[in-house]
């Protein structure tokens, strides 16, 4: 990354100029502060001012556990800089990070692949809408493709020369801080390990490589043993990350519910149509796709629970326990459907859906007759970003230095989404580092061999 700083071209310096005009111009006309957002900030208030990791409720603070630290310690200290609640300063300095992270993709990209490489990838990371909109976000989205792109440089800078470097202590915090952002974070870690180890190993004894990786491994677990036990005295279970549903011990989950729109759910619109609706707002029917029903006798059962929940608006034990029953009937008939299409149908709309969740976009943007605009908008968003996915897919042909390990992050995240019954697009968005960078090779690199004569990563990262 050196020579993109000490060695700043006008394209270099117009790059981040037009991406950091690109974020602000999302902070300025799309700025989303709602939800999960003010979910953290409440956290991170009555964590640093009133000492409990928790909400407010009508009889004080409880503390609670559906959240990892490491997103409401960085609002917090916000905070603490720029006053409570400010939450245009986060976004700055969301647009900072991203910008960060932009340069970090090149400098990995220069490093591994070419100078022109770098160029490259640092348009295609500073200048795409997909991720500049999500630091219009207090979400974890910015710090989690912060972490990934650090992870991947420092995992470059530290196969050159293993050892407890610098580079050594910087993957520790990578993995550690991935970690504490999400639950998902702890992927990285699990493909950087094993990296460390694999491309080390020329350099230095086999048994000397594991224990390096080993020791980062553990090192970065420290962070989670005070949280754990946090979570021992306090809720009174060991939970060292946040819950599968993001609830709190005492708190019911509807699991037939959600088994239920499991065995139907295929796209983003089910998710914000019906999934989010319960508890506390009315649920239509009407709006279910052709395959949320097998036959009319089921249709009519399902709008006889759609009219029990509706009048009272709560999902209680027996109705949560009907439809258990219903989506056991369901799965029974089609399995299939059930564990392999529909989980790969809700993969594959979280990675070619139009990423316009975060804009003012209807959700059904594909009804031209209602919004025009809009649908021609979400087409071309989406014809932008099988772009990106195709360009990609290209570069794999170009054999760039740790693509195993930006397949694998991908694969590992792929299968966990599998799991998942809520597709959402931002769930995808943290392979988009990996994207820039085998984007920029498809740009830059013809064939392998001439890429290794003409300018070998060596002569790259020498400058």
């Amino acid at each position: 990354m050196r020579f993109l700083l000490r060695h700043a071209t006008k394209s270099t310096l117009a790059a981040l100029l037009l991406g950091l005009l690109l974020r602000l111009w999302f902070i300025h006309y799309y700025p989303v502060v709602e939800g999960d957002s003010l979910v953290y900030g409440e956290i991170a208030r009555n964590w640093f001012w009133h000492g409990i990791f928790g909400f407010t409720r009508v009889n004080g603070i409880h503390p609670t556990l559906i959240r990892l630290p490491g997103y409401p310690l960085f609002l917090a200290l916000c905070f603490l800089v720029f006053g409570i609640d400010h939450y245009t300063p986060v976004l700055l300095l969301q647009a900072i990070m991203d910008l960060a992270t932009c340069l970090l993709v090149a400098g990995f990209a220069a490093r591994v692949i070419s100078r022109k490489a770098g160029i490259v990838a640092l348009y295609l990371a500073a200048l795409c809408p997909f991720t500049a909109n999500y630091v219009a976000c207090p979400l974890t989205e910015t710090p989690t493709l912060f972490c990934i792109a650090l992870g991947l440089y420092a995992l470059a800078r530290y196969v050159e020369r293993p050892g407890f470097t610098a580079w050594f202590w910087v993957l520790v915090f990578t993995v550690s801080y991935s970690a504490l952002l999400r639950p998902d974070g702890p992927l990285l870690g699990l493909v950087l390990a094993p990296a460390m180890f694999w491309y080390a190993r020329p350099k230095i004894p086999a048994r000397r490589s594991a224990m390096l990786a080993i020791a980062c491994t553990l090192l970065a677990m420290v962070p989670f043993v005070p949280w754990t036990i946090r979570n021992e005295v306090s809720m009174h279970v060991f939970q060292p990350l946040a819950p599968r549903y993001a609830n709190d011990p005492t708190e019911y989950v509807p699991r037939g519910w959600i088994r239920w729109v499991k065995s139907w759910a295929g796209d983003y619109a089910s998710t914000a149509d019906t999934y989010w609706n319960v508890n506390g707002s009315p649920i239509d029917i009407t709006v279910l796709p052709s395959r949320a029903f097998d036959n009319t006798a089921e249709k009519a059962q399902t709008a006889k629970l759609f009219d029990e929940y509706n009048k009272i608006e709560i999902m209680t034990y027996a109705l949560d326990a009907q439809f258990n029953r219903l989506a056991q009937q369901r799965i029974d008939r089609h399995r299939f459907r059930f564990y392999v299409l529909l989980p790969t149908m809700r993969l594959g709309d979280m990675w070619l859906r139009p990423r316009t969740e975060q804009l003012w976009i209807e959700l059904r943007w594909w009804q031209y007759q209602h919004h025009p605009a809009e649908t021609v908008f979400s087409w071309a968003y989406a014809a932008l970003n099988l772009a990106y996915l195709l360009l990609a897919a290209w570069g794999l042909r170009k054999r760039v230095p740790f693509t195993a390990v930006m397949v694998a992050y991908a694969i590992v995240r792929c299968l966990l989404l599998l799991t998942i019954e809520t597709p959402e697009s931002r769930y995808t968005l943290e392979c988009f580092p990996m994207i820039f960078i085998l984007a920029a090779a498809a740009l830059t690199v013809r064939t392998p061999k001439q890429s290794a004569t003409s300018e070998s990563p060596a002569s790259s990262s020498s400058s």
